[in-house]
């Protein structure tokens, strides 16, 4: 399953800086040297420089650390290709070190001190400054360069991440210029997905330089990039001997005015493979969703009694409430009534508001199986956790001891076991009333087939923003749902080829 270091989580595992240097660290111990890596580094660049750009004057911005001897690797490489090369160098030449010396003495032309005028008639810049592991903000003439550079909108190479950007949260450190093209080597950084750093990065290139794969065994990294390959094996497609109960059950809240929500989820658990769907509707709004949903059971309840009533059948093995549901006393009841069931349960919108004054009557509740799905105004609401997007995201796991997907252009899963998924696939054009409450459907339908929380929700998001992808321009929610067989029907053909 997701996260038990197979060669597909391998794949797809995604690296701190600190984490990529220990990466280096195991491969220079296993006897690659740190001259070869870099070697392999520029070459990497220069390579992907060539076959996007033709020749033209291109300058290259080299730093005091290792990011600029790979500077100077591309600088001698291009040079040698017949390219017209500047470079600057951020300091002193004699006082480079290691690796980063020994590239330096291997180019011939000149080095100039770094600073804005060395932009002037350059048709290319290769960002070769500050690496995704810079510890403080850009400043100084660095700063200067960088600023001069965005101005002039000259395109950009950057090797590793844009300089200025933290490839462990995606934060600006100073100040960051936007590259078309980033390179960088063995696997993706966290900075490279989470905003704003995704919006910098341009086109990715992640780069082959020699490092095995099996120095991830030593490091054991917790956070991927969500895919298939990380769920596929588990997912709950229909037996050729099985039945609607077996597929499981899922229980939606209707809420009394927003009908329209409910009614989203329901559907999305229905696409998503749930034998059965029952939707619970207030009595003064039965008649709008049994005329408007004919897959769906509506049973009609009238209170918290009757709402506990229907928690009562076991059958119903998944419960979905928030869309629509309305906040206060009822819904809280009704999210408790849930947890204390210890079944699975997707909580979302009003289910979570409406303990925006007792978070941790919520918390204490959850005993089973849960998915939280909070857009950031929700997630202030619930929880005090502070910091970039994937240590909040961590913490409120932890806290809540639920798996938390805090939602956005680059949504963030968390279990409370430490591991972690960004998930990148969703289109801009998600951003639309009810995207959210068809998601909350997805995950509820595959729990209730048996996946386990944390992997319901990482397939449940991927699903939602592949059907996203197919639908494009014009997307309402309404579409999401239909949209999923035929993502489905792909997502067979990939299993079977497995």
């Amino acid at each position: 399953m997701i996260g038990k270091n197979t060669s597909a989580a391998d794949r797809r595992a995604l690296l701190t800086p600190l984490e990529m240097n220990a990466a280096d660290r195991q491969a220079i111990a296993g006897g690659i040297s740190g001259v070869r890596l870099m070697e392999a580094a520029g070459h990497a660049v220069a390579d992907a420089v060539q076959a996007r750009w033709t020749k033209r004057p291109v300058t290259v911005l080299c730093g005091p650390g290792n990011n600029g001897g790979d500077g100077f690797v591309v600088a001698r490489l291009l040079a040698m290709a017949g390219w017209s090369v500047r470079l600057g160098l951020l300091g002193e030449r004699d006082s480079l070190s290691g690796d980063a010396a020994h590239h330096a003495a291997l180019w011939t032309g000149a080095v100039a001190p770094l600073a804005p005028d060395l932009l002037h008639g350059a048709e290319l810049v290769i960002d070769a400054l500050f690496g995704a592991g810079l510890s403080r903000p850009v400043d100084g003439v660095a700063a200067r360069v960088i600023a001069e550079l965005i101005h002039r909108g000259v395109p950009v190479c950057a090797i590793d991440v844009p300089s200025g950007l933290d490839g462990a949260t995606g934060a600006i450190s100073g100040i960051a210029a936007p590259a078309e093209l980033t390179v960088t080597f063995f696997r993706k950084k966290p900075g490279h997905l989470l905003l704003p750093g995704r919006a910098l990065c341009g086109d990715l290139i992640v780069a082959d330089i020699g490092i095995p794969d099996d120095v991830l065994a030593v490091l054991r990294p917790t956070l991927h990039l969500n895919g298939p390959e990380l769920w596929l094996a588990c997912y709950p497609f229909p037996a050729l001997d099985g039945h609607k109960y077996q597929r499981g059950e899922v229980l939606v809240l209707g809420g009394e005015t927003m009908t329209g929500a409910g009614r989203l989820s329901a559907q999305g658990a229905l696409r998503a493979g749930a034998g059965l769907v029952t939707l619970a509707a207030p009595k003064a709004a039965w008649e709008i969703y049994a005329a408007a949903l004919t897959c769906v059971i509506v049973r009609r309840f009238d209170g918290a009694v009757e709402f506990d009533a229907l928690l009562a059948d076991h059958r119903r093995n998944a419960i979905v409430i928030g869309p629509g549901a309305g906040t206060g006393s009822a819904t809280r009841h009704c999210v408790t009534s849930a947890l204390a069931t210890k079944r699975a349960v997707v909580l979302d919108a009003d289910a979570l508001t409406s303990f925006a004054e007792q978070p941790d009557l919520l918390f204490d509740a959850i005993r089973g199986p849960c998915v939280l799905t909070p857009h950031d105004g929700e997630f202030g609401r619930l929880f005090a956790a502070k910091g970039d997007k994937l240590a909040r995201a961590r913490t409120a796991a932890v806290t809540s001891n639920a798996v938390v997907l805090l939602k956005g252009a680059d949504t963030v899963i968390a279990a409370p076991d430490g591991r972690t998924v960004i998930n990148t696939n969703a289109p801009p054009e998600l951003a639309t009333a009810g995207s959210g409450d068809v998601l909350s459907g997805f995950i509820a339908g595959l729990l209730a087939q048996g996946m386990d929380a944390f992997g319901a929700a990482c397939a449940g998001a991927w699903l939602h923003g592949e059907a996203g992808r197919a639908i494009g321009l014009g997307l309402i929610a309404s579409d999401l749902p239909d949209a999923l067989p035929a993502i489905l029907k792909q997502l067979k053909i990939m299993q079977a080829a497995k």
